[in-house]
């Protein structure tokens, strides 16, 4: 096994994934450096979900590698790639609708056993997400799309991730909650965590990466510095309605 690139993380090498006879991601390279927010953007059906899934074990990719740490972790089950530092954050939320939030995010930790780190990690998190402190006894399922939203990501951080992975953390939300949780994702990675984030809203993602991919139907066919990206005509015409 040879030694990831000084700075590396992740590193996904000719990876391809296919839904029965669909090919979603064909033979697909990116890598994500320590400290980066890198994000992928791309129409709906790009392959941009089905890469999240593949690095989280959710999926197994048919061919290619998938290195965390120069450590390939392809054919690795979810649950220890958790351990291994890779939280999820799915599309859809997906909260326990009928569990407390205080609940929903004690799962998040449900990998460790360092009690008082975890109770540490749980105060973290409701200084970043004021509103899930105020309702940390409601049920779930009472909170709004924006507060879930939240609710889903604070429970990727109780994993402790070196790589959170997003899937379309604004989808659905209000335009005001939307410049909220972009300004919360830049505000975890500036304390330290890597992001890989997929996202629709390319404008408001470009602008808060460092670096990003173009993917169209499940191959790259761009990638550049964020900055770059977001004056690219290509990228403006498709992506940014311009």
């Amino acid at each position: 096994m040879s030694a990831p690139a000084p700075g590396e993380l992740l590193l996904l090498s000719n990876v391809s994934v296919f839904y029965d006879m669909i090919h979603a991601v064909e033979d697909l390279n990116l890598k994500v450096l320590e400290g980066e927010i890198v994000t992928l953007i791309g129409a709906n059906g790009a392959g941009k979900s089905t890469t999240l899934r593949a690095i989280s074990g959710l999926v197994r990719p048919a061919s290619g590698t998938i290195s965390f740490r120069g450590l390939q972790i392809s054919y690795r089950p979810p649950h220890e790639i958790v351990r291994l530092g890779i939280c999820h954050s799915p599309e859809g939320r997906r909260v326990f609708p009928e569990m407390s939030v205080t609940e929903n995010l004690e799962l998040g930790a449900y990998t460790r056993s360092d009690r008082q780190k975890i109770a540490e990690d749980l105060a973290r998190i409701f200084e970043l997400f004021d509103r899930l402190k105020e309702r940390r006894s409601q049920p779930a399922g009472t909170l709004s799309g924006g507060e879930q939203q939240m609710l889903a990501i604070g429970r990727a951080l109780m994993g402790r991730p070196k790589l959170l992975l997003l899937d379309e953390p604004s989808l659905g939300l209000a335009p005001f909650l939307v410049q909220e949780i972009f300004r919360i994702i830049a505000e975890i990675n500036r304390t330290g965590t890597t992001v890989l984030l997929v996202e629709q809203n390319a404008r408001q993602a470009l602008r808060i990466a460092h670096r990003g991919y173009v993917l169209e139907t499940g191959r790259v066919t761009l990638e550049d510095r964020a900055d770059r990206l977001l004056v690219n005509d290509e990228v403006r015409r498709a992506y940014l309605g311009e």
